[in-house]
């Protein structure tokens, strides 16, 4: 699988976009504002429905991906961008900082 590294992931197959290509994605902070999560269904994103993700990562990721790159990326790399989604949509225990929190600090 690609590597990860805090909020930011190396693709296994570059995006590519005409005369250049995408080799690592990063997840912005708009994870972090209930906005990016405006018309979604909530059980479907924690549920990592595919098209869901694929709609949320159109609007949390740098450079920003268009739906035809996601539907089109490799299995692998689509997986790898969905798990890093997971440490912000996870609520932390009381009295502990969550996995994103702490990343950013």
């Amino acid at each position: 699988m690609a590597k990860k590294t805090k909020n930011l992931f190396k693709l296994m197959q570059p995006v590519v976009r005409k005369d250049s290509e995408i080799g690592q994605v990063e997840i912005t902070g708009a994870i972090s504002q209930a906005g990016s999560l405006r018309g979604l269904n909530l059980i479907r994103v924690a549920n990592m429905d595919a098209d869901s993700i694929a709609t949320l990562l159109t609007r949390v990721t740098a450079p920003a991906l268009t739906q035809k790159e996601i539907n089109e990326m490799h299995t692998l790399d689509f997986i790898g961008l969905a798990e890093l989604l997971v440490p912000f949509l996870n609520p932390p225990e009381p009295g502990a900082s969550n996995v994103a929190e702490t990343e950013s600090e």
